[in-house]
């Protein structure tokens, strides 16, 4: 029954990893997988989901089935650390949050609603983007149109691109845009572009899906989530969105597999229709998501003490991203003085497009051990003081 079927080629991130982990080199890099790591390498628990999650060992409250739309609490938090508790969405009831697993759960859900409901037939992502964002809208049944988003280099804004890809839409298209830290470039908008930004979606009458896969770690919590907050605004732009999130990197709840999607509709009634919806998908595709990530993630965000401290941990988490960035860019001026690398230090996140050709990607890797994406995207938090030194002198052998 099976003759026919084909083999498909391995995912470009995971099939990476695969290959790394069968390399000899003691002293091989993964640059590549988009997790975080310690100075030692490792990916930590967190202080705040320790502590939750011996309390709910201690409570052990059994393992029951959730809601459709998933834990309410959780969904509530969530909704408030998006839009902080004070926004007229949150106080007019004019959104509806549910618990997915993951934040890739949240994003093919979105495009299923637009189809089925909305009657868009197509979705504008940036070039490049998340590799999977492409598979799971075509799976949605989508068409695919890119606008262009970096600079003739690679490394930088094109923001005029970014407004010719919106220009470009019809009106009733959907558009995905990178909240922050966008993956896999680290390149973002700045105020006053993601202004001009959000009024020409509104004004050309689009969809918007804002992925946000890393809150706070770009500026902080509350700054990252601005053109969110400022989009659902009614009395700017039409506020009506879609918003997908996840705590795989904020709370390093990576293989927990916790997301959410939020919808911000003109009215409560708009939004209650919108959430019959959303259960509706989410009930044909896996019925009710995961416990235990959830409910770690409703214990923190819902304790005054518990979530002070996640603040904190996450805040030097992105403050160690930052040094690595600049230790890195002053180890390459020192080593390649002709070559600049200062865009790192501009770039936001856990990743960098770095500028490094495809070539030399393949002779790190086969010279040295060193793994990153062929694009030449780094995942600047897989260095540490104990490779930093190996990684720069690698890349300048092969630039030099």
């Amino acid at each position: 029954m099976f003759e026919t079927v084909t083999l498909c080629p391995p995912d470009a991130v995971f099939g990476l990893t695969e290959e790394f982990k069968r390399d000899s080199n003691p002293d091989k890099v993964n640059l590549s997988v988009g997790v975080y790591r310690d100075e030692q390498g490792q990916t930590p628990v967190m202080r705040a989901v320790h502590h939750a999650e011996q309390r709910m060992l201690d409570e052990h409250q059994g393992h029951t089935y959730l809601p459709i739309d998933g834990l309410p609490g959780y969904n509530r938090s969530v909704a408030e650390l998006i839009f902080g508790p004070d926004h007229p969405v949150i106080q007019q009831q004019r959104f509806a949050t549910v618990q997915t697993p993951g934040g890739t759960a949240a994003l093919r859900i979105a495009g299923e609603i637009l189809k089925r409901q909305c009657g868009v037939s197509t979705i504008w992502i940036s070039n490049p983007t998340w590799s999977n964002h492409l598979q799971i809208y075509r799976a949605a049944g989508l068409e695919l149109q890119q606008y262009d988003y970096l600079d003739p280099q690679g490394t930088g804004l094109d923001f005029a691109s970014v407004c010719r890809g919106v220009e470009a839409a019809q009106p009733g298209d959907a558009i995905l845009v990178h909240t922050v830290c966008h993956n896999p470039t680290g390149v973002d908008l700045d105020s006053e572009q993601w202004n001009e930004l959000l009024q020409r979606i509104s004004d050309q009458q689009l969809y918007p899906i804002f992925d946000f896969a890393y809150q706070g770690f770009g500026a902080g919590l509350e700054l990252d989530a601005e053109p969110i907050r400022r989009f659902a605004s009614s009395e700017t732009f039409n506020g009506e969105a879609f918003v997908c999130n996840s705590f795989s990197k904020n709370f390093n709840l990576y293989g927990e597999r916790v997301g959410g999607i939020s919808i911000t509709a003109s009215t409560s009634e708009a939004a209650t229709a919108m959430l019959s919806q959303l259960k509706s998908i989410v009930r044909t595709m896996y019925s009710n998501p995961p416990k235990h990530g959830g409910a770690i993630v409703e214990r923190v965000l819902r304790d005054e003490t518990l979530k002070t401290d996640w603040e904190a941990e996450l805040d030097g988490i992105r403050q160690r991203i930052q040094e690595l960035r600049i230790a890195f860019v002053d180890q390459m001026s020192q080593r390649l003085p002709g070559v600049d690398f200062n865009h790192i230090k501009n770039q936001r996140g856990m990743f960098s497009y770095s500028g490094i050709s495809a070539e030399h990607v393949d002779r790190l890797k086969n010279e040295f051990g060193i793994y990153l994406l062929r694009s030449g995207r780094i995942n600047i938090a897989g260095l540490n003081r104990k490779n930093l030194d190996y990684v720069c002198s690698a890349i300048a052998s092969v630039l030099s």
